[in-house]
């Protein structure tokens, strides 16, 4: 189910922004009996490098991530590190 999560989101979001470097963690296991966990829904860290980021302050860049990620944000994923820039 992990790796399928895992898929999902790297898919949503290649297409959302095209990035040139996207790193889909799955710290889940981290969280073992943390009330969050108990449903189902996974802990994923997120580092991704995309030209849509260029000029937008951090807010403004999880807030676009969480909108390319749509409802698996609320049936997946429980929680979200984001690390979110633009290239050089």
């Amino acid at each position: 189910m992990s790796e399928d999560r895992v898929k999902r989101i790297e898919d949503l979001l290649t297409e959302a922004f095209a990035p040139s470097k996207l790193q889909i963690k799955d710290q889940s296991h981290l969280h073992a009996g943390h009330a969050g966990a108990k449903d189902g829904r996974g802990h994923y860290e997120v580092t991704i490098v995309a030209s849509a980021f260029a000029g937008q302050r951090p807010l403004a860049r999880h807030r676009m991530i969480y909108d390319a990620l749509g409802s698996l944000m609320e049936t997946d994923i429980h929680a979200l590190r984001i690390n979110a820039s633009a290239p050089d």
